[in-house]
């Protein structure tokens, strides 16, 4: 009888072990020294937001007005106002840069609106987890709904499952091109190009093409929730929900600094419950959503000059 519960017992402690380490990397402990191992390479010349030096201005404040689902985040600097996607209801929020309410856009033909970016000007690109789909919006003062069955579209079927698709997206201003990432089985990073020219009819030359970090540790997180990219410097800023961590990467891919969003860093009275967007000011400043409707603000320790 021994004999037989022996291996049971060694199956059974294996299981154990290997959800201990799981739930051990999905803390970010891991996570957090696999980056600071990888950033020791990194030159000290490379320009970075240095994220380490970042304390919390407005913590967890809650977006009256806004019940539940946010998600996405973009900055606008046509207005000077941060936009947010809602899954459900499908909707966009304008929101100033202290994270009070300033609208509420309703979305028609939307399936599961997880990510939005500014272009420029009025102009706008969604995505959509649950039709795979990209969307070009225009957005302007006037703007009081959007039917996104009457806009541009592109769909992206790269066999993502359900509910872990595409969640984040930025648009790169210096490459024009679109950064887009998956949530998580694979996580990954893609690079679109051509997006501007095929939607106004100009050809189809889309490129697709998959980022890696240049590092050892490759993407260190748990899953992906969002991106954006600082115009300045070119570097990619990637937001983990599960590893509750903001990593900043060079434009060739070293990781170069990173924010930790648990209780105790960066002056943060409690951890980030469930990050879902990030955004960058014209000063440095990150903005970041998290689920049901919290808003943060992160400032640099001296503010970035403004272009």
């Amino acid at each position: 009888m021994t004999a037989l519960l022996r291996p049971r017992f060694l199956w059974s402690s294996l299981a154990l072990a290997l959800l201990a380490v799981g739930a051990f990397w999905a803390s970010g402990i891991v996570g957090l020294a696999a980056h600071q191992l990888a950033m020791r390479g990194t030159s000290t010349a490379t320009p970075t937001l240095n994220l380490s030096s970042y304390h919390v201005g407005i913590e967890g404040q809650p977006i009256a007005g806004l019940g539940d689902n946010t998600s996405g985040l973009t900055f606008s600097p046509a207005t000077g106002t941060l936009f947010t996607a809602i899954n459900r209801p499908a909707e966009l929020a304008e929101l100033s840069p202290d994270g009070q309410l300033l609208r509420r856009i309703p979305l028609t033909g939307a399936s599961d609106v997880e990510g939005i970016t500014h272009v420029e000007g009025d102009r706008f690109i969604l995505v959509d987890e649950g039709h795979h789909r990209l969307s070009w919006v225009t957005i302007t003062p006037e703007t009081t709904w959007i039917d996104l069955a009457a806009v541009p579209f592109l769909t992206l079927d790269l066999g993502a499952f359900k509910n872990m698709g595409f969640e984040g997206i930025s648009w790169d201003q210096r490459r024009k091109e679109l950064v887009i990432v998956q949530e998580m089985w694979p996580v990954r990073v893609l690079v679109i190009g051509g997006l501007d020219r095929a939607v106004t009819g100009q050809g189809l030359g889309v490129t697709v093409r998959e980022w890696q970090p240049d590092s050892w540790a490759g993407h260190f997180v748990t899953d992906l929730s969002s991106v954006t990219l600082h115009d300045a410097t070119g570097n990619m800023l990637l937001l983990s929900d599960m590893s509750s961590m903001l990593a900043e990467y060079d434009p060739d891919g070293a990781p170069i600094s990173l924010m930790t969003l648990w209780s105790g860093w960066h002056g943060l009275t409690g951890s980030v419950p469930q990050a879902e967007g990030v955004a960058i000011g014209p000063d440095g400043a990150v903005f970041i959503v998290s689920e049901p409707n919290l808003f943060y603000r992160f400032d640099p320790e001296v503010p970035l000059s403004q272009p």
